[in-house]
């Protein structure tokens, strides 16, 4: 029976082994604008959260939603293209 610290030391080494790769970083670069969108939609909820959200409010939320959703459109697209099929 091996011990916990053997184990640990198995999972341990094989995760340190110097960071994202160059493919990963190009997959985070591609997907920025998506994350850029969904942070603006956060901090535009955030503001409502301790206070009646007003009708300038649900405006800049409703528009933050519209660009999450637009930038899911273009990654799913660019993806499907890169792919060489249909989206």
């Amino acid at each position: 029976m091996k011990s916990i610290a053997a184990l640990q030391a198995l999972v341990t080494a094989a995760s340190l082994d110097g960071g994202p790769s160059a493919a990963e970083l190009d997959a985070i670069e591609a997907e920025m604008p998506l994350i850029r969108a969904e942070v603006e939609l956060l901090d535009a909820q955030i503001m409502t959260i301790d206070r009646p959200a007003a009708e300038l409010d649900e405006r800049r939320i409703r528009r933050a939603r519209n660009r999450v959703m637009a930038a899911r459109r273009d990654l799913t697209n660019r993806t499907a293209a890169q792919a060489g099929g249909a989206a």
